[in-house]
């Protein structure tokens, strides 16, 4: 039960409780429903089994407060300080909470259904298994939350920050990822509504993928001291020619998993040059793209008197995007064939793969 001192303090209003709170007020079980107690100060208040229901608390400084069990139905937190708070189960539906701070809040299991969280900050939140079907999260920030079988169907995600999450939701059907008085698009991924916001709010980004899918070109290698001039000078001669490189470097003694890299980046490009020579590493990341990828074309290099490379060139060559391997006797050779051996095959090609 509330302490009667605390509870007398708060009933003298809201002023004369901010200049004379008690650190740590012990509201829990009071009735303080339908009141307006806009900028009260109560952090690390004890306000569990309270009943708030239509109790104004814009502005309001609720740091590290508890609110287990308390009745928040109809309460307006508008612009409220909640970070820290601890909310599990909390009864939030159709709340105002706009701007609201929840940042590393205990919201696991509440109810926040319909709920305005326009521009709040639920940043590092725990909102495990919450339900927030038909929220307003409008430019809110889910930075680093925990969502883990939290419902997130039917909300409104426009422009909200969800990098780093954590969790899987256990549902995030009909994301809507256009403002209120627009036509809505739906999504039914929480990063898929991040990416796709980020296409429609900004053209320069689609210029960009435009970019990498019709210019970009892969080169893959090993840049060993004998090796890193040929894969530099293949580099900016594909520049200049008006393409992309993107150049990926397989080091001696790297034990990283590399291979979902590659895949990512060969999913995006137009085709991609690999120079095979003194380089397992690169052979072994073909075996796994190559039959992966049948409209990727694959364009094989390979410096003259390597032999022991050549079956493996031979291997990929059963593969109809893999082009033949051009073997090349020095830098110059391949810069001067660069064109017509290398560049021009492997551009015919993925247009032949293309129709």
């Amino acid at each position: 039960m509330a302490n009667p001192k605390h509870l007398a303090l708060l009933k003298k209003g809201v002023q004369g409780w901010n200049e004379k709170r008690p650190d740590s007020p012990d509201l829990s079980g009071a009735d303080l429903s339908h009141r307006n107690l806009t900028d009260i100060h109560l952090m690390n208040a004890n306000l569990e089994g309270a009943d708030l229901s239509g109790t104004v608390l814009k502005r309001a400084n609720l740091w590290r407060c508890k609110l287990r069990k308390a009745a928040l139905g109809g309460a307006s937190f508008f612009k409220a300080d909640l970070s820290g708070a601890q909310m599990p189960k909390a009864i939030l539906r159709r709340a105002e909470l706009y701007r609201v701070n929840f940042t590393a809040a205990q919201l696991s299991g509440a109810d926040l259904s319909g709920a305005r969280l326009e521009k709040a900050t639920l940043v590092a939140a725990n909102l495990t298994g919450a339900n927030l079907t038909h929220a307003d999260l409008t430019e809110c920030s889910l930075s680093r939350a925990n969502v883990k079988n939290a419902d997130f169907s039917g909300a409104r995600v426009f422009g909200a920050g969800i990098w780093d999450i954590r969790g899987t939701p256990k549902s995030q059907n009909g994301l809507i990822i256009t403002r209120p008085r627009e036509p809505p698009i739906t999504v039914d991924n929480l990063k898929m509504a991040q990416f796709v916001y980020l296409l429609l709010a900004n053209p320069e980004i689609r210029d960009v993928i435009d970019t990498i899918t019709s210019k970009a070109v892969l080169i893959l290698g090993r840049f060993s001291d004998e090796r890193k001039p040929v894969l530099d000078a293949l580099r900016d001669a594909i520049r200049l020619r008006n393409l992309t490189p993107i150049v990926f470097d397989f080091k001696k003694g790297d034990n990283r998993d590399v291979t979902e890299t590659i895949k990512t980046l060969a999913g995006l490009v137009k085709f991609v040059v690999a120079d095979i020579t003194d380089a397992t590493e690169v052979r072994v990341e073909l075996n796994s793209i190559v039959p992966d990828y049948p409209s990727l074309p694959v364009q094989p290099l390979l410096l003259s008197g390597k032999e022991e490379f050549v079956s493996h060139s031979q291997h990929l060559s059963k593969f109809p995007w893999v082009l033949p391997t051009f073997e090349y006797n020095d830098l110059q050779h391949l810069l001067d064939n660069l064109d017509d051996a290398v560049l021009a095959p492997a551009a015919a090609k993925q247009v032949e793969l293309t129709k």
